[in-house]
């Protein structure tokens, strides 16, 4: 089934979340945080980050499967939401020597990509149907 979000310029198309390019974006995220990661021995950080990455495609994934276009838009409000403690966490990770600067650069601006790409698909959404 094809599900049409959005119009004009800002439409999306999609047969599945899968077609999605911000959750192409969030599970490329999780795998390089997994990497980042591999050899963290704190790893009550390590939990609360590999945690969050996973959270922002999963989120956007569970959204997309839904009945509704505000069930979808709460998920992906919470995709959001992950991305942003993600990005916290991020900049702990540096301060406290788990990650350097250029680790820290790539991760956040990745972070502000998918988090520019979920407001405008959550506002597309918002767009296409006034009970959304």
């Amino acid at each position: 089934m094809l599900s049409c979000i959005g119009r004009g310029d800002s439409e999306v198309s999609y047969h599945s979340f899968e077609d999605l390019e911000v959750w192409k974006h969030g599970c490329r995220l999780a795998v390089r945080v997994y990497e980042v990661l591999k050899g963290c021995k704190d790893y009550g950080l390590k939990d609360q980050m590999t945690r969050a990455a996973i959270s922002i495609p999963s989120n956007i994934s569970e959204g997309a499967e839904r009945d509704s276009k505000a069930e979808f838009i709460r998920f992906l409000h919470i995709a959001k939401g992950s991305a942003a403690e993600l990005r916290t966490q991020v900049y702990i990770a540096r301060q406290i020597g788990v990650i350097d600067g250029e680790t820290q650069k790539e991760l956040v601006e990745e972070l502000k990509k998918i988090s520019a790409m979920l407001h405008a698909l959550i506002r597309s959404i918002r767009d296409s149907s006034p009970s959304a």
